[in-house]
């Protein structure tokens, strides 16, 4: 399936009923594919060709679900940059994709004037927000006014689709390409297992966009017909509104989005009564955090789902009837679920071979929602697929019922907030700070994020700096959620193996004692 059929087929069957909603703005399934098609037919008639890489550096609206359906309608692929990321970030995202065209909105245009400047080979500027058009810029509404629609392009389902940046284990971001096909499978692997098919329900976009946590679970919610609401980003009063005004019946949230809507206030009183389903994941729910949330919405279901973007981004899936405390269906609520549809899941030794159940080893995926590789990283895509399994760099095991549950990391990574922070491109920004002779990057346990960021650093001989130096530093090279949350200054050497490599396991260790699994 190409990733705009499911667009297709609701404007034919669904034609009349809204599909889009954000602020006043509404439009139905057959008015969104004529949007769709017209915007398509006017970056053709700009000159864009298929298999062209279009960017987007937005904040969500319904806009942006018109744009990740118009550029496969034309056969070109999508590019949906970090919002959270620094201007050399995004420069890198951009340079590296080899992007020609960026979608910009209000929020970040004056980035996106910065990144046309230092993109040469960035050729169309597509504004897509409500104010005056920047000189230069093309009007995304003006672009649909005076189009025709065009027929979509039937490309190799096997054709690039998207490429989605993650955060990079060598200290730059890692581009993973993936196919119509791959997309498709696991939002259809998600409707079919969560059972959220319901045509007069809405799903709420509060997740941002760019992730693909919220396109693969908002993509199974246009599978089956169900209206897409939009709030621009996560604010837990608007989520509320939106909710109660909007009637919303399903809304995904990263583990922290929901501590921070157990702290608001207004959450006591709210009318929530239309909120069927609360589907968490991108990383792991503290388990106080979940029962919290279960006994201050108890009429709301909650599913977790567990993935990567590697995998289009779906593992596994806990479905609600296993969100419970007693019961024969309890005991599971620490797990990440079973493999999902057309998911195989192994627990692997450092020798590669599949342990029994119960022992913790590493944790490979495959099935046809694997990714298609790493955008030119030959070298970071054949450590990442052995033998066409996908090494997840998580560390778990599987208990004799099949649930996986994880317990560490294999990847030296750190995930804060929902998003993925690689120690190394942390490591790399303090590389350039004239007075740090060495430094390294660990995950430490947050109450509020999951996990925060932590530097040790050893500094040259006769050198001195602050914490606020430092951070300041980091901000010119990395988004502000990978720069250090804390810091501290060591004198003596990091220990090392005999074989001269870092151990950071007994740099990590101290912070983690009497914790149940060395993640959070």
């Amino acid at each position: 399936m190409h990733f705009y059929q499911a667009l297709q087929r609701n404007a034919s069957k669904l034609s009349n009923k809204v599909a889009t909603s954000y602020g006043e703005q509404e439009h139905t399934w057959k008015e969104v594919e004529d949007r769709v098609a017209k915007l398509a037919a006017a970056l053709i008639a700009h000159g864009v060709q298929a298999k062209e890489h279009i960017a987007i550096l937005s904040l969500n609206s319904n806009r942006y679900f018109e744009y990740f359906n118009a550029v496969p309608w034309m056969g070109a692929v999508v590019v949906p940059l970090n919002i959270r990321w620094s201007l050399k970030e995004n420069i890198y995202s951009l340079e590296n994709s080899q992007s020609s065209v960026l979608f910009i909105d209000d929020a970040f245009l004056e980035m996106g004037l910065a990144l046309e400047k230092s993109c040469p080979k960035l050729r169309l500027m597509v504004y897509i927000g409500d104010g005056e058009t920047p000189k230069g810029m093309l009007n995304y509404e003006q672009l649909i006014n005076e189009s025709t629609p065009v027929e979509p392009i039937h490309s190799n389902y096997d054709d690039l689709a998207g490429i989605f940046y993650t955060g990079g284990t060598t200290g730059f971001p890692k581009g993973v390409m993936l196919s119509h096909a791959n997309l498709w499978t696991s939002s259809i692997s998600v409707t079919a297992e969560m059972g959220l098919n319901n045509e007069e329900d809405s799903y709420l976009h509060a997740a941002p966009m760019f992730h693909l946590a919220d396109i693969g679970v908002s993509y199974a919610m246009v599978i089956s017909g169900i209206k897409q609401v939009f709030v621009p980003f996560f604010d837990p009063k608007s989520v509320i509104e939106a909710i109660e005004v909007k009637q919303v019946n399903h809304v995904l949230l990263v583990p922290t989005m929901i501590t921070i809507l157990l702290a608001t206030p207004e959450l006591n009183n709210a009318n929530l009564t239309s909120l069927k389903t609360i589907i968490y994941g991108a990383s792991p729910m503290p388990e106080g955090t979940l029962i919290e949330a279960m006994d201050k919405m108890p009429t709301v279901s909650f599913i977790q789902a567990y993935g990567q973007s590697e995998l289009s981004p779906l593992v596994s899936i806990l479905p609600a009837k296993y969100h419970v405390l007693d019961g024969p269906m309890s005991g599971k609520l620490r797990s990440a679920g079973r493999p999902s549809y057309c998911v195989n899941v192994e627990i692997r030794d450092e020798n590669g071979h599949c342990l029994p159940n119960g022992e913790i080893g590493e944790i490979a995926a495959r099935g046809p929602n694997k990714m298609l590789g790493y955008w030119n990283n030959p070298e970071q895509t054949e450590l990442a697929i052995v033998n066409g399994w996908v090494m997840t760099g998580d560390a778990g095991y599987m208990d004799e019922d099949g649930f996986i549950f994880l317990v560490d990391r294999v990847k030296d990574m750190i995930v804060t907030g929902g998003e993925n922070v690689f120690s190394a491109e942390v490591e790399n920004a303090l590389s350039h700070h004239a007075a740090i002779q060495e430094s390294v990057v660990i995950g430490i346990p947050s109450e509020q994020w999951g996990e925060s960021v932590h530097a040790i650093i050893r500094l040259n001989q006769d050198q001195n700096t602050t914490e606020i130096e430092i951070t300041e530093h980091c901000r010119e090279y990395i988004a502000g959620y990978k720069v250090p949350n804390s810091i501290e200054f060591r004198k003596d050497p990091f220990p090392m193996t005999g074989a001269g490599k870092l151990r950071k396991v007994e740099l990590r260790a101290p912070y983690w004692e009497n914790k149940k699994r060395a993640i959070n």
